[in-house]
């Protein structure tokens, strides 16, 4: 008996700021346009909310790539909040690189409310480069993947 193998799909977290992001994304599902379904959105209330050990867990538990979405710089809901989360990400690209994690598995994007086409893209395009990268078993704790199976 031949065993068929499952189309292995990856599994994306999407951190995306409430006022910009979040609602780019919903203009993009109102507007009808598609992203993969592997994109798991989290909202967050603005992207400097995003501590980069959200990242590094986000990895750890069996993400195979991770973007965070926030509004452009200058536009925050927050006046300053995405100035600190790209200097942040900036840390955290260096300290992912260390640990041997292709930095195209991380990316940071500003996304506005009226932008439901660039959400949409964006997210095409990082779903096709997570995918052609494979599988990220750098960070993987096998506790998790054994408990999703």
């Amino acid at each position: 008996m031949q065993m068929t193998q499952k189309e292995w799909k990856p599994k994306i977290v999407a951190f995306c700021c409430n006022w910009c992001s979040y609602a780019g994304a919903d203009l993009a599902g109102s507007s009808r346009l598609s992203y993969p379904a592997e994109v798991k959105i989290i909202r967050v209330p603005c992207s400097c909310r995003v501590n980069p050990l959200f990242i590094l867990r986000a990895f750890q538990r069996g993400a195979d790539g991770v973007i965070l979405c926030g509004c452009h710089p200058g536009d925050c809901h927050y006046s300053t909040g995405n100035y600190y989360a790209r200097r942040r990400m900036t840390m955290l690209f260096s300290m992912l690189s260390f640990l041997g994690i292709e930095p195209k598995r991380t990316r940071v994007e500003w996304v506005s409310a009226a932008e439901g086409a660039k959400f949409s893209a964006v997210m095409n395009d990082f779903v096709k480069t997570i995918t052609d990268l494979g599988e990220n078993v750098k960070l993987g704790d096998l506790r998790c993947k054994e408990s999703l199976k």
